[in-house]
């Protein structure tokens, strides 16, 4: 664990998620070259609704604030993400997420991009 943030006795901390694989345990590729970017999006997805299919070309994070969701891959892979829970989500795999609760998913991602670069795009 991190000693300085051990030492602030009024705050604590939990790491949601931290590892070098992705969800579906492929490992993670090398970051990229070029001016880092970091985004901090929220997404909302509508209770009953899936995202299309898509890929992130960088190391890309999240936490599911609310809701359920069920990310998917087109090889029938799932993972179903309550809320707290953390995910470290594909990278350059297309894969698609649906709200299966009964409120909207809401899910707090981070992506380490590339300055000028998209960090999702769709899958054809």
């Amino acid at each position: 664990s991190d000693g300085t943030m051990a030492a602030m006795t009024s705050s604590t901390t939990e790491v949601v998620v931290k590892s070098n694989e992705s969800w579906t345990g492929r490992p993670l590729p090398s970051y990229s070259a070029g001016d880092t970017e970091i985004s901090e999006v929220r997404v909302s997805i509508t209770a009953g609704s899936s995202l299309p299919m898509h890929l992130h070309p960088y190391a890309t994070a999240g936490v599911l604030l609310q809701g359920r969701l069920e990310v998917r891959t087109p090889e029938g892979e799932t993972l179903q993400v309550n809320p707290g829970d953390g995910v470290i989500e594909l990278i350059n795999q297309p894969h698609g997420g649906a709200s299966i609760g009964t409120e909207d998913a809401v899910i707090l991602v981070v992506y380490a991009g590339i300055k000028g670069e998209p960090v999702t795009k769709l899958v054809q």
